[in-house]
């Protein structure tokens, strides 16, 4: 074997190297999608922006995803998954704010994501994959409806309020900067997605849900 074949065979990445790049090209790409989404909803986001965001080529967004719609299926799966550890079994309702506030504005293409979704922008293919996703979002919310009425039967949030209604205010305030960041802007003075906005959200909406005993 002379030089230039000896050199080539050392520098030929072996199965586990391909994996690791391959996995890493995934990552970018999902990393990418979730900031066209978030910034441009399903229906207005494009590939091409995806793959310019991720710097790969177009075509391998295919090759990982099947295209936009593999994209969107596997986002989904992944926001299911964090949500089911996103806040620890035996914590508080103040940390449980904490947690919720964090995930939501630690990650801003996420939420907006959420958003859109929410606002119809979710147009699987699939009617079945789309009621499965339907299905998991109703089970979450149901568990955190429990969650509240659990709270206030521990008298960790003040029984003098719905829970639904309560659930519906925390959801309302956490997505806030998100949904309406101008309001908060203008209400707080400040950038929505500062720190100090966060812990102004999670101070007073304690106060405003939870008990003196809590």
């Amino acid at each position: 074997m002379n030089s230039v074949a000896r050199m080539s065979a050392r520098r030929a990445p072996s199965p586990e190297d391909r994996g690791k790049t391959a996995e890493r090209t995934r990552e970018r790409i999902l990393d990418a999608a979730v900031a066209e989404f978030g910034a441009k909803g399903y229906a207005g986001a494009r590939t091409a922006g995806i793959a310019a965001r991720a710097g790969v080529n177009q075509q391998l967004i295919s090759y990982y995803f099947g295209g936009k719609q593999g994209l969107l299926t596997e986002l989904c799966r992944r926001r299911q998954q964090a949500e089911s550890s996103m806040v620890p079994p035996d914590a508080s309702f103040e940390e449980s704010v904490a947690a919720y506030l964090d995930a939501i504005l630690d990650h801003p293409d996420w939420a907006r994501l959420v958003v859109w979704q929410a606002l119809g922008d979710r147009p699987f293919a699939d009617a079945e994959e789309d009621e499965r996703f339907a299905e998991a979002r109703r089970s979450t919310t149901a568990k955190a409806l429990e969650g509240i009425r659990h709270r206030q039967r521990d008298g960790e949030v003040t029984g003098e309020i719905d829970p639904a209604f309560a659930l519906l205010v925390a959801y309302a305030v956490v997505l806030s900067p998100i949904t309406m960041p101008q309001f908060v802007q203008d209400i707080f003075g400040e950038d929505p997605l500062a720190p100090s906005v966060r812990r102004r959200l999670h101070e007073q909406l304690v106060k405003l849900l939870g008990t003196a005993e809590g």
